[in-house]
């Protein structure tokens, strides 16, 4: 049975772009069936656009109630009926109305090998602890910050002349990789 994935995402949307690939090349039995973004006019968007999948803006403005915000996402999912949530990117917390939803079928991609580097910053603190490998996480979502159910990891090294940019660049790769991998699993009950 094709597994229904609601994407949350706030930027580019590269991970959402890796699954959408795997998807039409018949490399995971998944469909995007709708794509969230907390801030407008983000890549992500443009990108479900381009393959004829819902997007949906919710931003949370300035002095918006953060509870009722995370009950509109959770309105804004539940309306298509997603067998999965995949956090792709999406710099926001899901708070506890998502969480009594879809808390044990929302996963999440995270750039460093939690549980070291938790937060928004994996990479750079990665780079400020002077690790020699770092990589990338997807994990179950809970109601802490990066702080769910391991699902699975990989390995970069850390080069000598890596900057924050580059050593991200290289593990969106691995990310990217892990997320479609990640998908895959949950859809033959592997999770």
């Amino acid at each position: 049975m094709t597994t229904r994935v609601v994407v949350l995402a706030s930027g580019s949307g590269t991970l959402l772009q890796a699954l959408i690939d795997a998807s039409v090349a018949g490399q995971v039995d998944a469909e995007v069936v709708a794509v969230v973004t907390d801030r407008a006019g983000v890549g992500a968007l443009h990108r479900a656009a381009a393959h004829g999948i819902p997007g949906v803006a919710h931003v949370l403005e300035p002095g918006m109630d953060r509870t009722q915000w995370d009950r509109e996402l959770r309105d804004i999912v539940a309306a298509h009926q997603p067998d999965l949530v995949a956090s792709a990117g999406f710099m926001r917390l899901v708070g506890p109305d998502f969480l009594a939803e879809f808390g044990g079928r929302t996963i999440n991609t995270h750039p460093a090998l939690l549980p070291s580097f938790p937060g928004m910053h994996g990479p750079r603190d990665a780079l400020r602890a002077g690790v020699k490998v770092s990589g990338a996480t997807v994990f179950l979502v809970d109601e802490g910050v990066d702080s769910g159910r391991i699902l699975l990891q990989g390995a970069v090294d850390v080069l000598d002349d890596d900057d924050v940019s580059s050593l991200h660049e290289r593990i969106k790769i691995v990310e990217r990789d892990l997320l479609v991998r990640a998908v895959a699993h949950w859809n033959k009950g592997e999770q």
